[in-house]
């Protein structure tokens, strides 16, 4: 008996070991999945020469045959001052073209809140990073709401930050103010970013010469794998305005004398730069898949590592770029026979191309030969010009589009001439497409390698495939469809429409995804249009009539409290859609649901300014005298309330009446979440217009703006002091000594001090310049940025009056 138990005791032990093993097995592979879990590419946004602002317009460049080249713009005095075509003098630059912007002083200061005075010291790269990573997020579906606190991780690549050393070559430094120090740099680039969206995700600056923006494609994908982040952006950006630098290159003989990189060719002499702004939104794939987002290509694999003791620090190593490559294509668990297409670093230097060549073919070329199909090699520098810090993300962006289209861009053109000969092309199974290419028909899978190798020694290395996506599910039966549109001001609101609407006069997208994207995946802002219609052509043409009624829009000053959905008799058609937003917005609440006079059902949504911290909303029951028999909405603002009677209350009509209740109520300004509204298996559509910024010029060089001095003659740096304490016109030199300080052309008094780029540093030099006349009686840190202008202005008149009235009045 007892070695009867025994026995079962040990079977016991060991089925139990056994389940162990199993779960530990099981949850090791998950794990190891987890590692090389693959990376989405769901948005992106740009600046490339000369004048490339969309993924579009990109693509059609790739395609065709112009270049990027241009000579250097008249914004560049000191690029200019150094040029001399006689190769190897010093002091002098042997270059005068590159891959140049056409406009780099243009920015939207207003839109991301920042005063003129910052935006002036604001180094371009950092603005058109903040433009870029804005319509990455859009064409994303990625609502950017400060509040939100989104889980966003920036990852920038940037080798200079040129644009300070303008004002370390002027006399005076007096004129260095603390926004020196926050315009440039590679640190504050990044923090800019998350600061002014609100995000929570790691931000990480990375400098690693060339292949700085690779690298951090490489940190976004490690951390997403490790869900440091749920979103990362991967950025890069680079600008040519040091005139030393361009010397510098030039006493190597790094650069081409005609200024173009002639990627492979037997003509190559050195690089041609150029300069750009890339950012690439990026999540986990199956979160990607899961939420609908537009998977634009798939990261399979990345790796880093460095040259180590190579021959020379900016010499290249062929052994460690094929160790890099293997591991990259380890991570991604990429077959070396599934790659049809290799976007090489290339940048046309007589000593970097045969190596890199040779890198590929150590890795590659044995399983090349082996199936019998050329591997296609290009590099988009031949066309941009060398990005440096960004040029990694412009071949990312480059390789996106092609894998997207199936299409392999000519690398080089029939004029070009003969390939290098330094290379072994006899022996090679490797080809440099000489016009455009579609994707090889005998590759069952379409899979990109990408190269970027630093001068200082860092290989990055990249596998990308093109997305295959999971099956859609059966369309929604057509139906009414709430399409919401918001920007800053009247006139963005009006671009914004234009784009959309001629967007929708052409696109084959389904107007319930095209809605939807618009719903949930843009923030809302002060001036808003709502319409419904069930087809494209539907909302397009009630777009154009809007449009054509000249309307002006006023901005949302008050959101509505108190929200009332008078459902009648269609409490039971409602109650489903209801539901589903109060699911999705925290400041609805369901108080029961019902039919007829017997259970009249109502809903309630409370939404406080946008500063404000959210309140718990409630539904709630209305009237039975208000709700009897009829389908009405109210709302109260302003210490008004709104009834707004719905016509049309048959069952069929519930669908058409929620949207039209709910189009008035984003127009009123409710800050409600309508992702809900959506049909299941709604899809976020990428290549919506996004946001149509604003632009004015901004530039270190420019004089600030100064409030033209009144009639007084004692005055505080340009501003007339008030004839009196009273309140007008003490309020009146306030608004004139903000106005200066913040060097803005004008101010909106109903905008709070944050709306127009104030800060804890203006508010502190605001009271300072004060100070110099009167006694405040408050300190900086006490006035609210919230406020007004009106009311901020207003509460430090009064403290100002009130010292005075105790005696202590005007300063000397």
């Amino acid at each position: 008996m007892s070695e009867a138990m025994d026995t079962e005791a040990v079977r016991a032990l060991m089925e139990d070991q056994l389940r162990l093993s199993h779960r530990l097995r099981a949850r090791i592979a998950e794990l190891e999945d987890d590692r090389h879990a693959p990376v989405a590419v769901v948005g992106m946004g740009l600046r490339l020469p000369p004048a490339i602002d969309t993924p579009e317009a990109y693509w059609e460049f790739l395609c065709g045959t112009d270049s990027a080249l241009s000579a250097i713009p008249a914004d560049r005095p000191g690029l200019r001052a150094v040029y001399d075509p006689s190769v190897g003098r010093l002091g002098r630059s042997y270059v005068d073209r590159a891959g140049f912007l056409d406009t780099i002083a243009d920015f939207d200061a207003g839109f991301f809140g920042l005063s003129r005075r910052e935006a002036r010291l604001l180094d371009p790269q950092q603005r058109m990073l903040l433009e870029t990573s804005w319509e990455a997020l859009e064409r994303a579906g990625i609502a950017v709401r400060r509040s939100d606190r989104l889980d966003v991780g920036i990852y920038l690549g940037m080798m200079t930050s040129e644009y300070s050393e303008r004002n370390e070559d002027r006399s005076d430094m007096s004129r260095i103010d603390p926004y020196y120090i926050t315009g440039g740099g590679l640190s504050f680039g990044a923090g800019r970013v998350s600061h002014l969206m609100g995000f929570s995700g790691p931000v990480l600056g990375v400098e690693t010469a060339c292949s700085s923006s690779m690298t951090t494609l490489h940190l976004a994908v490690q951390g997403l794998r490790n869900r440091e982040c749920r979103y990362a952006l991967a950025a890069g950006a680079n600008l040519l305005l040091s005139a030393s630098l361009m010397v510098s290159l030039c006493q190597t003989r790094a650069l081409a004398p005609d200024g173009r990189s002639k990627s492979f060719l037997a003509t190559a002499d050195g690089y041609g730069r150029g300069e750009g702004v890339g950012v690439v939104a990026l999540m986990r794939l199956d979160d990607a898949e899961r939420e609908g987002r537009p998977v634009l290509a798939v990261i399979r694999g990345t790796a880093v590592n460095h040259d180590g003791a190579a021959s020379g620090l900016t010499a290249p190593n062929g052994p460690a770029q094929q160790e890099v490559i293997r591991a990259a294509l380890a991570d991604a668990r990429v077959d070396p026979a599934d790659v049809g297409f290799v976007e090489a670093h290339g940048t046309g230097t007589v000593l970097g191309d045969p190596i890199e060549i040779g890198a590929l073919d150590g890795v590659l070329g044995e399983a090349v030969r082996r199936r019998g199909v050329p591997l296609a090699i290009g590099s988009v520098k031949s066309r941009l010009g060398h990005l440096e810090g960004a040029s990694g993300i412009a071949s990312v962006m480059k390789t996106v589009l092609m894998l997207q289209h199936g299409v392999i861009p000519a690398a080089a053109h029939p004029d070009d001439g003969e390939l290098n000969p330094h290379i072994p092309w006899g022996r090679l199974d490797f080809t440099v497409p000489r016009q455009n290419t579609p994707w090889p028909g005998e590759l069952s899978r379409r899979v990109a390698g990408i190269n970027s190798f630093g001068m200082s020694g860092t290989n990055v290395h990249a596998v990308i495939e093109a997305h295959r996506p999971p099956a859609e599910p059966a369309p929604a039966p057509p139906g009414p469809e709430l399409l919401t549109l918001s920007a800053k001001d009247h006139a963005a609101l009006d671009r914004l429409a234009d784009r959309v609407g001629s967007l929708l006069r052409r696109t084959d997208a389904r107007p319930a995804d095209l809605c939807h994207t618009l719903r949930a995946g843009r923030a809302p802002f002060a001036h808003r249009l709502a319409l419904t219609g069930a087809t494209a052509r539907d909302l397009a043409e009630a777009l154009a009539d809007w449009r054509a009624q000249g309307v002006v829009t006023v901005p949302v000053q008050e959101p509505p409290r108190r929200i009332t959905l008078h459902t009648g008799g269609l409490a039971g058609q409602l109650e489903a859609v209801v539901a589903g937003l109060a699911d999705a917005h925290p400041g609805l609440r369901d108080a029961g649901t019902g039919t007829g006079a017997e259970h009249p059902a109502a809903a309630c949504a409370h939404a406080g300014p946008a500063r404000r911290p959210r309140q718990a909303g409630r539904w709630r029951r209305a009237d039975r005298a208000d709700t009897e028999d009829r389908v009405a909405l109210s709302w109260e603002a302003h210490g008004r309330r709104t009834v707004l009677p719905l016509a049309g209350a048959g069952p069929e009509d519930a669908p058409g009446l929620l949207r039209t209740a709910l189009a008035e109520l984003f127009t009123a300004g409710a800050d409600l979440r309508l992702g809900a509204l959506s049909a299941p298996g709604a899809r976020f559509v990428g290549d919506l217009p996004t946001y149509p910024f604003r632009r004015r010029t901004y530039w270190i060089d420019e004089p600030a703006a100064v409030p033209e001095p009144g009639p007084t003659a004692e005055t505080a740096a340009g501003v007339a002091l008030p004839e009196s304490l009273e309140a007008e016109p003490l309020t009146r030199y306030l608004l004139d000594l903000l106005q200066e300080v913040l060097q803005a052309e004008a101010l909106d008094p109903e905008l709070t001090f944050l709306d127009v780029g104030g800060d804890s540093f203006t508010s502190t030099l605001f009271i300072t310049r004060v100070e110099e006349h009167f006694e405040v009686g408050m300190t900086a840190d006490e006035l609210s940025l919230s406020m007004t202008l009106r009311d901020l202005l207003g509460k430090l008149a009064e403290s100002i009056a009130a010292t005075a009235a105790a005696g202590r009045g005007v300063g000397a």
